[in-house]
């Protein structure tokens, strides 16, 4: 899977050169964030991606900001028996998560670059991934995921891949990757997955186990 901010697909240059490297990523499945398209069909899609067993939902934007894009091989989906979590089961607390792209925050003062102090900010992002019990995949290939492109840039990691316990489970060998940069500001992230785990998965200690009440007396015991 790639997730990459890619600030507007308006431009048929643009859309070009996100073809292209799609192509060469042999991604299966895609989400462009900030496409600033009103309103996107099968036309645009088949651009983007080509037409061939591809399936897709977007979230429209206007011409200034917002917008989802995500697209998927059908042929793979289908065979992980992963389409219809995709596509919109309504008992979302019974799937598997996954929540990557565009966070605009940081989690440490090391993910920003010059920066020294932990904010608020990053704490309460902190709390929002430990409340509802996710893993934050460390990063491979680089530091930071947005870089301004002046001559003493700004970086920071704003970009990430935030996984369910039973996610990471039902995956072997999850790694997340930056790409390389092109003509955004943006570095596409690549989240790989060996395959699906078989048999019995392996006893792993959740730290969140530690705030449940009669926990540590109950191991005692």
């Amino acid at each position: 899977m790639v997730s990459w901010n890619v600030r507007g697909l308006n431009d048929f240059q643009k859309r070009l050169v996100v073809r292209n490297l799609l192509r060469e990523w042999k991604c299966d499945v895609i989400c462009l964030q900030e496409t600033k398209i009103a309103s996107i069909d099968r036309q645009l899609v088949c651009s983007i991606w080509g037409c061939l067993y591809v399936d897709w939902v977007a979230l429209d934007a206007d011409q200034t900001a917002g917008g989802v894009l995500i697209m998927w091989d059908r042929r793979v989906l289908e065979k992980l028996e992963v389409l219809d979590e995709l596509v919109g089961i309504q008992q979302y607390w019974n799937i598997h998560w996954c929540c990557f792209g565009d966070f605009n925050i940081v989690r440490f003062p090391s993910e920003r670059r010059g920066a020294s102090r932990l904010t608020p900010a990053m704490e309460k992002f902190s709390e929002f991934i430990e409340d509802l019990n996710l893993i934050d995949l460390s990063l491979e290939g680089g530091s930071y995921t947005w870089s301004s492109g002046t001559n003493q840039p700004s970086m920071s990691r704003i970009d990430r891949a935030l996984v369910s316990h039973d996610w990471k489970q039902h995956f072997q060998d999850v790694t997340q990757w930056i790409l390389p940069r092109s003509v955004l500001d943006h570095f596409p992230i690549l989240l790989e997955a060996g395959g699906m785990a078989r048999g019995k998965s392996p006893f792993r200690f959740e730290n969140m186990w530690l705030k449940s009440d009669g926990f540590v007396d109950r191991v005692d015991s």
